[in-house]
């Protein structure tokens, strides 16, 4: 990371079976405990041959070294917009989102305000989570710009590092309905292949045989429309960067309008006239979080939502039913 300093840690006999924020916070004078919190969500601090850590209550054991990145300049402070959003659900603690489609969860380069945060500084006047740091307050997991549907944001610092545990350990519901082109064979299966940064294109991802994260995505053929597309229905068992994208793709079935993993408007040209000189816009790759489900970091209460699909999904969808 341009522009950081790294400080590496590595646990002691004495300090096993601590809190990993404790440990690093009593090894980095220079940093507070709440601010090594926020960079472990944020991803930034990284366990040797193990990868990112996310959850600040893990338990470290002797031996194990890990490496903290501190980005040296502090990103610009979000500012509230008026923007609407579709809020499923909503208390002092957390705040669920049905995101369109074209809308980025938090800023960052090229995108500035616009954002999900900034509507969401807007919709809660009390703030939301710290932890996060400031450029992305609340934000526990991510959406691509063009992936529609639910996410959880947080909106206390306590619910904040109670979901980053639920998503560490797996045990969050996320269900996505996936429009590809051709039709997965088997019709039910698992792609279990490490995901990680493209070796000829570092704005991409990819499978790779090795630097990779272990990534497992299940998925069921919902409704195949001849031999030319379907509809899935994805679950994850991990969250990694694009990884529904990039495994679906490694399966020779890319997402419909996905140009960065070979779904987008060429394929059109592969397709027979009637369907071809027809079809709809693709404006994004079809990809809709559907379900969520998790445990009310505070109250213990199971949640679960759905979502519908937007209407251009759903238009691509019945103009392959109707040919």
């Amino acid at each position: 990371m341009m522009g950081a300093s790294t400080y590496t840690v590595t646990v002691s006999e004495d300090k096993a079976g601590m809190r990993l924020d404790r440990v690093l916070a009593d090894a980095i004078p220079a940093l507070s405990r709440t601010r090594l919190q926020s960079l472990i969500a944020e991803g930034c601090v990284e366990m040797r041959g193990q990868g990112h850590v996310r959850d600040p209550s893990r338990r470290v054991m002797a031996a194990e070294t890990f490496a903290v990145c501190v980005p040296s300049c502090a990103p610009a402070v979000p500012r509230p917009q008026a923007i609407a959003v579709d809020v499923v659900y909503e208390d002092r603690h957390l705040i669920i989102v049905d995101k369109p489609a074209g809308l980025v969860v938090h800023p960052g380069a090229g995108n500035p305000d616009g954002t999900l945060v900034n509507a969401l500084l807007a919709q809660c006047p009390d703030g939301l989570s710290s932890v996060g740091g400031d450029a992305r307050p609340g934000i526990v997991h991510r959406l691509d710009k063009d992936t529609s549907g639910l996410i959880v944001v947080a909106k206390s610092d306590e619910a904040h590092l109670g979901l980053v545990r639920q998503f560490s350990k797996h045990s969050v519901e996320r269900a996505y309905k996936a429009a590809v082109w051709g039709v997965p064979q088997p019709r039910e299966g698992r792609i279990d292949k490490p995901v990680g940064r493209c070796p000829a294109n570092r704005k991409k991802m990819a499978v790779v045989s090795r630097g990779g994260k272990t990534a497992l995505t299940r998925y069921t053929v919902v409704c195949a429309y001849g031999i030319h597309a379907s509809l899935l229905e994805c679950r994850l068992a991990t969250g990694r960067t694009h990884q529904i994208r990039v495994h679906l793709s490694h399966l020779g079935h890319p997402l419909l309008g996905d140009a960065v993993y070979g779904g987008g408007r060429h394929r059109i040209r592969t397709l027979p006239e009637a369907l071809r000189s027809t079809f709809p816009p693709l404006e994004g790759q079809a990809l809709h979080a559907y379900l969520i489900g998790i445990v009310h970091p505070i109250t213990g209460q199971r949640l679960r939502f759905r979502s519908d699909l937007p209407e251009k999904f759903q238009a691509i969808l019945e103009f392959l039913a109707a040919h």
